[in-house]
């Protein structure tokens, strides 16, 4: 009997101490598997390379993993946006070239060094802009990232979904969901909700006739929009705030870029172009055997097109 009794106690004890070593434990979920440490870490790394984390605080929220996905865009891995040991290594490699010394001293050869063992040579650098000298946005359609530029070069970048490039219907007429290439100018914005006849966007910076730079609930990590820019809606409010009236954002992929230095170096073009820049919408439509899409432009006010 009191082997039986000395037995039903240690399988208690056993029970007792597994359940609080597993209480003790990080908590694992859909996205997450890091503790509070190692998450810290990865977001005071994406934070130094330019990447929008929100706090430092090792807390994996909304904006660590907007910026985890931005990483991963940027660095052409696989878009999962989870925070895994794997993507900590990824991270810190990537910090750790972006920290690298230039030149040929003997600290920079031994930091070159390192990052052979490492994995560095075959890993993308942090963001950069594709143009420098000024204050300015740009979305790479092809990376489906922002970057925010300031003028010290400095950048915060977020995820976006641009077009699809699939038909829809606008106003009776077939168009295709396309986000237009080019430079331009924020021309119009609006806080808060605002509803359009393709749903609804959270404060939209307008840069051409209906396409708006603007907060989604769903901000997938391939094209998925009627042509707007999506980012992710905890950034909204920040990104309007940032992006006043008059703002350059250059669209490009990797066939298409225009520069905007010369509205820069020269005012008057640019007020030129601000002053034009509500005055026109644009539908796109794909002529046949034609890969890309063909541009309707129609003088008209700007129509909510929201998503």
């Amino acid at each position: 009997m009191k082997a039986a009794i000395t037995f039903c106690l240690i399988l208690l004890s056993t029970v007792v101490v597994s359940a609080q070593q597993s209480q003790a434990r990080p908590r694992v979920t859909e996205r997450h598997s890091l503790n509070s440490a190692q998450t810290q870490e990865a977001e005071r790394h994406l934070d130094g390379m330019g990447y929008w984390t929100g706090a430092v605080d090792g807390v994996f929220d909304s904006a660590t993993e907007a910026a985890v996905t931005a990483f991963q865009k940027w660095q052409s891995r696989p878009v999962t946006g989870k925070l895994t040991l794997e993507e900590l290594e990824g991270i810190r490699i990537s910090a750790a070239r972006n920290n690298r010394p230039a030149g040929n001293s003997a600290e920079a050869l031994n930091a070159n060094s390192f990052a052979g063992t490492r994995g560095l040579h075959n890993s993308s650098g942090p963001p950069r802009a594709r143009e420098t000298g000024y204050a300015h946005v740009e979305i790479d359609v092809d990376r489906q990232v922002m970057l925010i530029i300031n003028a010290d070069e400095s950048v915060r970048v977020l995820p976006v979904s641009t077009g699809n490039d699939k038909p829809f219907m606008e106003d009776g007429q077939q168009s295709i969901a396309y986000t237009p290439r080019g430079r331009f100018l924020v021309y119009d914005k609006s806080d808060g909700w605002e509803k359009g006849y393709l749903g609804s966007m959270y404060y939209s910076n307008y840069i051409s006739g209906g396409v708006a730079i603007h907060g989604h609930p769903n901000v997938p990590s391939v094209p998925a929009s009627h042509g707007c820019i999506r980012i992710p809606m905890f950034a909204a409010r920040e990104v309007s705030r940032l992006l006043k009236l008059g703002t350059i954002v250059l669209v490009y992929d990797k066939v298409s870029f225009v520069s905007a230095k010369d509205w820069v170096e020269n005012p008057e073009l640019k007020e030129a172009a601000m002053a034009l820049s509500g005055h026109w919408d644009y539908v796109y439509y794909r002529p046949k055997n034609e890969p890309k899409p063909a541009v309707i432009k129609k003088a008209r006010p700007k129509i909510t097109r929201a998503d």
